[in-house]
C-alpha cells in the first residue's frame, strides 16, 4: 500500500510540474507554420491512441490486482485456473494491428506536407537561407550575402527554405523552433533541408536540441517574422550596410560567438576576461585565435568571411577594449 501511495504521489507531482508549463507541458506549442501544424496533428493523433491504451492497460491491471488478490489464501496455494478465451485472444491480436495501421496511415498522409519544401514559385517568392551551427551560436546567410547571428529574420506569408549544416571542424547541433517546425540536425559536412511559412509577424524562440558542449544551454536562436515589405527593406538595407562596414554585424558576432563564453561586455565567464587585453588591439592576433582556436576554445570563426572578421575586430577594439 505504501509503495502504491508513493507512486500516486510521484505521478501527481510530475503532472503538477507539467501543468505549470505554458500550455500544460503535455502538448506542442501553438503552430505558426503549415508544417508545424501537421506535426501537431500527428502528435495529437498518436496521443489519442496511446492515452486510451494507457487507461485500458492500467485500469485492467488495477482491476485484476484487486479482483484476484490473495486475501487469506496461503502463499503456497495456487490461484484460480482460468482457461484461454479464443475471442479475447483474437481481439488482442487484431487490435494492435488496426491501431498501428490507423497511426501509420495518418502519419504518412501528413508527412509530405511536413518535409516537402514548397517550390520557389509557390505562394510568392521563396527565401532561401543557409543555416550553420557553431559552438555555440547560429549563423544565417541570405542569398544576397547578408549575414546574421542567432536571429533569423523572415517574411510572413512566404515559404522560407533552410539548408542546415555545421562546419567540418565543429560538432553536431540541432535546429529547432517548435512553432515553425520540427528538429533538424546540423551535421558537419552534411546539409539537411527544411522549411517554414510563418502565418503572422512575431518572434519565435528556438534552441539547439542536440547537446553540443559546455555552453549548449546558451545556444538559443530566434526567428523574427516581419511583414514582407519590411523584410525586403531590411534585407536591402543590411546588404548596403554590411558592404560599407556600417552594420551591427560586429556586435551580433561578438554577442553570439564570443559573449556566451567571455561575457557580454568581455568581463569574463567560462572564458577569460577580454576587457583590457591588448590582444584586442591587434586584428591579426584576434583573427588567428578566432580562426584556429586556443586552449579549450574551439575555432569559432575558422570559415568566416573577411567582412565578418573585420566587423568583429573593429567592434572588439572600439567597444570592448575601448570601454574597459
Amino acid at each position: 500500500m505504501r509503495r502504491s501511495l508513493a507512486v500516486v504521489v510521484l505521478c501527481t507531482l510530475a503532472l503538477a510540474g507539467a501543468a505549470s508549463a505554458g500550455n500544460g507541458g503535455l502538448a506542442p506549442v501553438e503552430p505558426h507554420s503549415p508544417n508545424a501544424a501537421r506535426i501537431n496533428d500527428s502528435y495529437f493523433w498518436v496521443a489519442i491512441f496511446t492515452g486510451v491504451i494507457f487507461l485500458v492497460v492500467q485500469g485492467s491491471l488495477l482491476w485484476f490486482a484487486i479482483r484476484y488478490r490473495r486475501r487469506r489464501r496461503a502463499r503456497s496455494d495456487d490461484g484460480a485456473q482460468i482457461h484461454g478465451n479464443t475471442n479475447i485472444e483474437i481481439a488482442w491480436t487484431l487490435a494492435p494491428v488496426l491501431i498501428v495501421v490507423a497511426i501509420g496511415s495518418f502519419i504518412f498522409y501528413k508527412l509530405p506536407g511536413i518535409q516537402d519544401v514548397p517550390a520557389a514559385s509557390a505562394q510568392g517568392r521563396r527565401v532561401d537561407v543557409a543555416v550553420k551551427g557553431y559552438r555555440f551560436y547560429w549563423q544565417f546567410r541570405y542569398p544576397n550575402g547578408v549575414l546574421a547571428v542567432d536571429r533569423l529574420r523572415a517574411p510572413a506569408g512566404r515559404p522560407v527554405r533552410l539548408a542546415i549544416t555545421a562546419p567540418r571542424f565543429d560538432v553536431i547541433h540541432s535546429w529547432w523552433v517548435p512553432a515553425l517546425g520540427g528538429k533538424f540536425d546540423a551535421i558537419p559536412g552534411q546539409v539537411n533541408v527544411t522549411w517554414f511559412n510563418a502565418n503572422a509577424p512575431g518572434s519565435y524562440r528556438g534552441q539547439c536540441a542536440e547537446f553540443c558542449g559546455v555552453q549548449h544551454a546558451a545556444m538559443k536562436g530566434r526567428v523574427e517574422v516581419m511583414a514582407p515589405g519590411a523584410f525586403d527593406e531590411w534585407l536591402d538595407e543590411q546588404e548596403r550596410a554590411q558592404e560599407a562596414g556600417t552594420s551591427r554585424l560586429g556586435e551580433e558576432t561578438f554577442v553570439g560567438a564570443c559573449g556566451k563564453c567571455h561575457g557580454l561586455a568581455g568581463e569574463g565567464d567560462i572564458g577569460p576576461r577580454l576587457q583590457g587585453n591588448a590582444l584586442l588591439d591587434d586584428p591579426a592576433a584576434v583573427e588567428q585565435v578566432v580562426r584556429q582556436g586556443q586552449g579549450k576554445m574551439p575555432p569559432v570563426g575558422k570559415d568566416w568571411s573577411e567582412r565578418q572578421m573585420k566587423a568583429l575586430t573593429a567592434y572588439l577594439k572600439e567597444e570592448v577594449l575601448g570601454g574597459s
